[in-house]
């Protein structure tokens, strides 16, 4: 029997995203995006009720504005901390450890578009790869990690950087693309 394109997508495989049941997920999440930017702080808490249904979250904040593709792949440990403004496209697993803190407009990408423009324009063709990032990680603000990519625990990512490749537990990246910061400026 042929997979769906929601199973395609979570076995890391080329699908479409112009899919009918993935648009729906999209549609769900863009609600429950909606009502946790929307609500006032004191209703709101430290996550959207409908927001909270979707991600897999233990006693995160997760501050306004925020923004996912699903949420349903998105999973927070203990006491993370997600500045305003971040982005999670979520289009494959996300796992953010204990501890976490993320800085303002950290955005995690999971989809990679094709390169053949037929394919990525016409045909929606995307193929997603988890992001995994271990406990006590600082990711400052305006940094962007690619798919695929995994932060190990302790580890801090300057603010502005771009992280195309894993990051070791407790290493200091930064710049574009990131890499390890000299040991004198540490």
């Amino acid at each position: 029997m042929a997979k769906t394109e929601r199973q395609k997508m979570a076995a890391g495989e080329w699908y479409t995203c112009l899919d009918d049941e993935l648009e729906a997920l999209r549609v769900a999440a863009r609600a429950a995006v909606h009502q946790h930017n929307s609500l006032p702080p004191e209703a709101r808490g430290t996550i959207g009720p409908k927001l909270g249904q979707l991600i897999e979250a233990q006693d995160a904040i997760i501050e306004a504005p925020f923004h996912c593709a699903y949420g349903i792949n998105i999973k927070l440990g203990h006491h993370v901390f997600l500045n305003a403004g971040c982005t999670i496209l979520d289009c494959a697993e996300v796992i953010i450890g204990d501890q976490c803190q993320l800085g303002p407009n950290v955005q995690i990408y999971c989809a990679e578009h094709h390169k053949d423009p037929v394919k990525r324009c016409v045909d929606g063709l995307e193929i997603a790869h988890p992001v995994h990032i271990g406990q006590r990680v600082w990711i400052g603000g305006g940094a962007i990690i690619l798919a695929g990519v995994t932060v190990g625990d302790g580890a801090v990512i300057g603010a502005g950087s771009v992280v195309t490749k894993d990051v070791a537990p407790g290493q200091i990246v930064v710049g574009n693309p990131a890499r390890s910061l000299p040991p004198r400026h540490r």
